[in-house]
C-alpha cells in the first residue's frame, strides 16, 4: 500500500516537474524569439538578386559556382538569384542600381560599373600595379589597401564594400591586324575596361564600349577590331579566340581588380551567420579564380592553337613601361585618397623587386 502511494506521489512529482520545466522552456524560446533581431521561415528565405559584370560563359567560372554552394549552405535561410552582364540593368549603372535596392550585390570592378569614389580608376586593370594575381590579395591585406577601399565606400550612402581579389592579366587580341609594333595599334576600335583603355589611347586606340554580348557579333560585323579585356583563359572560353586571329603577349597588368558590393540595408538585414557565410563563399570564388586563371594562362600560351602570338620590341615595351609612371603619378595627383593608393603600389613593387625570385 505504501508502494503504491509512493509511486503514485513520485510520478505527480515528475510530471509536475515537466509541466513546470516546459512552460519555462515555453518562455524561454519566445523570450529569445522576441530578442532575436533576425527572424526568417524556411518558407519564405531571404531573397537577394546579384549582378555581374561578366556575361553567362565566363560567369559559369567567376560566380556560378560560388551562388550554388552559398545558396546551398544557407539552408533555406537566403536564396541568391543570379544574373549577368546587363541582364537586369546596364553594366554602367550597376552602382546606381544596387544603392537604390534594384539589385541587392553586385560583382563588377570599381571603374566599370561607375563607382563614385576617388580610387575608382584603380579597379579593373590599372596599369602595371601588378605582376601576378597574388599581388592582388596581398596588397590588400598588407599594404593596406583594404582600409582605404573601405574608408571610400564608407562615405556613399548605402553601399557596402566586401571585398577585392584578383582575375586574370590583360592582353590586346584583335581579329585582323597583327601588332608587333605601338603604331599598329592607331586606330584600332577596341573593347576594353575603362582604365586600360585610358590608358593606350595615348598609342592610337580607340576604347569603346558596347554591351558584353555584343561583343562577339561587333567583332564579326567589324564594328570592333578587338578586345582588351582579359587574358587568353576568357578569350578561349567565351568564343573571342574563336574570331580573333592574333594576341599580343605584352601584359598591361598582370591582374584585374575585382570586388563584391552589396546594397547596405540589404546587408544590415542579414544576421551574422548568413554574412560571414557570404563572406566565406566570396573566397571560396577567389581562390576557384585564382587557380583558373593561373593554370589556364600558362596553358593556353602554350598550347592554345587558335590566335597567332606577337610582342612589341624590347625598346617601344619599355618606353610602354616608363609612360606608365607618369600615369601614376597624375593618378596620384588627382585625390590624397589616390595618392595613398599609389604610395602602396610603389612600396609592393619596390619589396617583390628586392624580393627576387620568386616574386619578381
Amino acid at each position: 500500500m505504501s508502494t503504491k502511494i509512493k509511486n503514485k506521489t513520485t510520478t505527480s512529482s515528475r510530471r509536475g516537474f515537466l509541466k513546470k520545466a516546459g512552460l519555462v522552456s515555453a518562455a524561454a524560446i519566445g523570450a529569445t524569439a522576441a530578442k532575436a533581431p533576425y527572424v526568417y521561415a524556411a518558407s519564405n528565405p531571404i531573397k537577394w538578386r546579384l549582378q555581374t559584370y561578366s556575361g553567362a560563359p565566363l560567369g559559369a567560372h567567376v560566380v556560378l559556382p560560388q551562388i550554388e554552394a552559398f545558396n546551398k549552405a544557407a539552408h533555406g535561410e537566403m536564396e541568391i538569384e543570379l544574373f549577368y552582364a546587363d541582364q537586369l540593368v546596364p553594366t554602367d549603372e550597376l552602382f546606381r542600381a544596387m544603392q537604390a535596392g534594384t539589385i541587392d550585390a553586385v560583382q563588377s570592378d570599381d571603374a566599370t560599373m561607375g563607382s563614385p569614389v576617388d580610387i575608382s580608376v584603380f579597379g579593373g586593370y590599372f596599369p602595371f600595379a601588378t605582376r601576378y594575381s597574388l599581388d592582388v590579395p596581398a596588397m590588400f591585406r598588407y599594404y593596406g589597401l583594404d582600409k582605404i577601399w573601405a574608408e571610400a565606400y564608407g562615405e556613399v550612402d548605402n553601399v557596402t564594400w566586401l571585398s577585392t581579389s584578383a582575375w586574370d592579366p590583360c592582353h590586346l587580341f584583335t581579329v585582323n591586324k597583327k601588332i608587333e609594333k605601338l603604331s599598329d595599334m592607331k586606330g584600332l576600335r577596341v573593347f576594353g575596361v575603362p582604365t586600360a583603355g585610358r590608358f593606350l589611347a595615348q598609342y592610337g586606340l580607340i576604347p569603346v564600349t558596347v554591351p558584353w554580348d555584343d561583343v562577339e557579333v561587333a567583332m564579326q560585323t567589324g564594328e570592333l577590331d578587338g578586345v582588351c579585356w582579359c587574358g587568353f583563359t576568357e578569350a578561349y572560353e567565351v568564343g573571342w579566340a574563336d574570331i580573333c586571329n592574333y594576341a599580343l603577349t605584352n601584359s598591361v597588368t598582370g591582374a584585374w581588380f575585382g570586388s563584391y558590393f552589396a546594397n547596405s540595408e540589404s546587408w544590415n538585414k542579414l544576421s551574422p551567420k548568413l554574412q560571414e557565410l557570404f563572406k566565406m563563399s566570396i573566397d571560396q570564388s577567389h581562390y576557384y579564380r585564382q587557380v583558373w586563371y593561373w593554370g589556364g594562362e600558362a596553358d593556353l600560351r602554350v598550347n592554345g592553337k587558335k590566335m597567332e602570338l606577337t610582342s612589341l620590341p624590347s625598346d617601344e615595351w619599355a618606353g610602354v613601361v616608363s609612360d606608365a609612371g607618369k600615369f601614376w603619378d597624375d593618378v596620384a595627383a588627382s585625390s590624397p585618397r589616390s595618392g595613398k593608393v599609389v604610395e602602396a603600389f610603389k612600396l609592393y613593387a619596390e619589396t617583390m623587386e628586392k624580393a627576387g625570385y620568386p616574386y619578381r
